[in-house]
């Protein structure tokens, strides 16, 4: 790759590592007071207390966006550092595990946990499964990417083993 392609390539890197920080620090903003300080200055402004259901409620709707939000992070890490210089390989390896452990855990618990949570927490009545489609092929990609990452590692390491040969 030519010198300017490649100052390039790690500017637009740095760039994108701006991008998932703002997505990050004003879609956990927004999350943030919706659910955890709007039901707080609700309960404060009228003279009802706040029913610890629909905090406990809040909180699990949260779990799987902080999931969401972590895997949004994890990308914008590993273009950092790209944009510093670091090698793609081992930054492409742990990025794909942490985006689908992230995002596998996401999606598995949109699928299986949440309804079965709200359900114990008394705030919905229900079936055992949230038949969400994007949370299910969201797990399937997480686990995916995770298993992607766990490939690339091990094509890593042959080749250290094909280089030490030579």
């Amino acid at each position: 790759m030519p010198p300017s392609d490649l100052a390039r390539f790690r500017r637009l890197c740095g760039q994108f590592r701006w991008l998932a920080i703002f997505m990050v620090v004003s879609v956990g903003s927004v999350f943030a007071l919706m659910y955890l300080v709007a039901p707080l200055a609700l309960s404060a402004r009228s003279d009802r207390a706040l029913v610890p259901e629909q905090m406990i409620a809040s909180l699990i709707w949260v779990i799987p966006a902080a999931c969401y939000l972590f895997a949004v992070w994890a990308i914008g890490a590993a273009m950092g550092q790209l944009a510093k210089g670091r090698l793609i390989q081992p930054t492409l390896s742990s990025a794909l595990r942490k985006v689908g452990l992230a995002l596998g855990c996401g999606g598995v618990f949109t699928v299986f946990l949440m309804t079965n949570l709200l359900r114990v927490a008394g705030v919905t009545e229900g079936g055992y499964l949230n038949f969400d489609v994007g949370g299910m092929t969201l797990g399937m990609i997480g686990g995916a990417l995770f298993l992607l990452g766990r490939v690339v590692d091990q094509a890593d390491r042959l080749q250290s083993e094909l280089d030490e040969m030579i």
